[in-house]
């Protein structure tokens, strides 16, 4: 079983997306914690918000007191309401909201039918309930539910302790080459990616990206690869090293078979129905692009933003840590498309920029999370690298600190778009 846990502000979006599930017969209501139960059984989403509305008021400091739960059972498991809501009462309980209200969905609109939990991380006292290393706390709570459910394990397959450990390239620190490599010749045991784009989405977090190119040979056309180092900036920070460099598993050649492999099995995964609903829950949990990609990193998802010169977007890409796969939006379904993206925070942007001279706080943070903050949960994508260890919380992969959701791009050149846009607003200030 997978557990995703997203974090709020937007309590009414959250359940407002699982009412959505309901109202289209796609969806129904297992149980309500702590919520007055009505005669009629209906429930709209205004009552069930007003229900949580005494957690938020009491409330100060918490900035995402919203809690939006999926817990989603192999396909092959046969769950009946009675084990869901069970199942969803020992989570609850073991993560320490067994005092807080909650409400318990059922979706069946995918093959994997599965529960989404709503509740609020607030106390009637306004204290957060501790949700220090949740994630790993999340993954424990799942592994005995599969275990007194009798359900198929979503357990990975444990590290020998052996692998080569990645590290992102630092092109100050020399030996670039050999940085590349201890990438590039492992990374495709660890992740599926079924495109050069989805490999250059992947391989933009280690600081790296790939090129093809074209020429002639004796006459003949010749396709090849090199790779490059990137600074902070995505721009390029080495000379370009062939592929062949690497040997014949970091060539153009292998990694079309790689692709080839990976979109088959990408295929029919149980894990693009799981991608998907998390990422259309965040959609209708978040507010703007920054808080969507930290909402999604948060769970163990990185977020691909290609950008054209003009700003619009036309590709988005996810990579899921937990299943080790990389997604193009539109893979994943019309409605998490690139244009999909484009109009939705184009529309965001003209009403926050409306409000924001309505009350004066244009420079106003979207967040109060700071640098460090998001440094430690990037780091946790990468637990699976220090599987030998698996119960120490804080046995995290050295060096992944400077990997920002804001800094993960496709490749260079949607980096340099961004620094050139940045340069443009400096010069209109002055």
């Amino acid at each position: 079983m997978i557990a995703k846990i997203g974090k709020g502000e937007n309590l009414y979006g959250a359940i407002s997306y699982n009412q959505q599930k309901i109202d289209t017969e796609k969806g129904q209501f297992l149980l309500l914690n702590k919520i007055p139960e009505r005669l009629d059984n209906n429930y709209s989403t205004s009552y069930l918000h007003q229900r949580f509305e005494p957690y938020l008021s009491a409330n100060i400091r918490t900035e995402k007191p919203v809690r939006h739960i999926s817990l989603n059972p192999d396909p092959a498991d046969r769950v009946s309401d009675a084990q869901f809501m069970e199942m969803a009462q020992l989570y609850m309980q073991e993560m320490g909201y067994g005092n807080q209200p909650y409400i318990v969905f059922k979706h069946t609109d995918i093959e994997r039918t599965h529960i989404h939990i709503v509740t609020v991380c607030t106390g009637l006292d306004g204290k957060k309930i501790p949700d220090s290393y949740d994630h790993p706390r999340s993954m424990a709570i799942c592994r005995d539910l599969e275990q007194r459910y009798n359900l198929v394990s979503a357990t990975e397959k444990q590290s020998t302790g052996n692998e080569q450990v990645f590290r992102p390239v630092d092109y100050r620190a020399g030996d670039v080459k050999s940085q590349i490599a201890s990438v590039v010749r492992h990374l495709p045991k660890y992740y599926k990616y079924p495109s050069l784009g989805t490999y250059n989405a992947l391989l933009s977090l280690f600081n790296i990206t790939a090129e093809e190119v074209k020429g002639e040979l004796n006459g003949q056309p010749k396709n090849g690869l090199v790779y490059f180092a990137l600074n902070e900036q995505g721009e390029k920070a080495s000379n370009p090293f062939k592929a062949s460099r690497f040997g014949k598993h970091a060539g153009l050649e292998a990694l079309q078979e790689h692709f080839m492999q990976s979109k088959e099995q990408m295929k029919n995964s149980p894990v693009r129905a799981v991608l998907k609903n998390t990422i259309e829950a965040a959609m209708h949990t978040t507010t703007n692009e920054t808080d969507f990609k930290r909402q999604l990193l948060e769970q163990g998802i990185n977020t691909v933003v290609r950008r054209n010169d003009e700003g619009r977007i036309y590709g988005m890409t996810f990579i899921d840590h937990e299943s080790r796969t990389v997604w193009n939006g539109s893979a994943l379904g019309k409605n998490i498309s690139a244009n999909v993206f484009n109009d939705w925070w184009k529309e965001q942007a003209v009403e926050q920029r409306q409000n924001a001279e309505q009350t004066s706080i244009a420079d106003a943070p979207t967040t109060g999370k700071n640098v460090a903050d998001e440094k430690e949960e990037t780091h946790q994508l990468f637990d699976f690298l220090n599987k030998e260890q698996p119960n120490d919380d804080t046995g995290m992969i050295d060096g992944f600190g400077g990997l920002l959701p804001e800094a993960q791009a496709e490749d260079y050149e949607e980096q340099a778009f961004a620094k050139r846009m940045k340069k443009k607003k400096r010069r209109k200030k002055l």
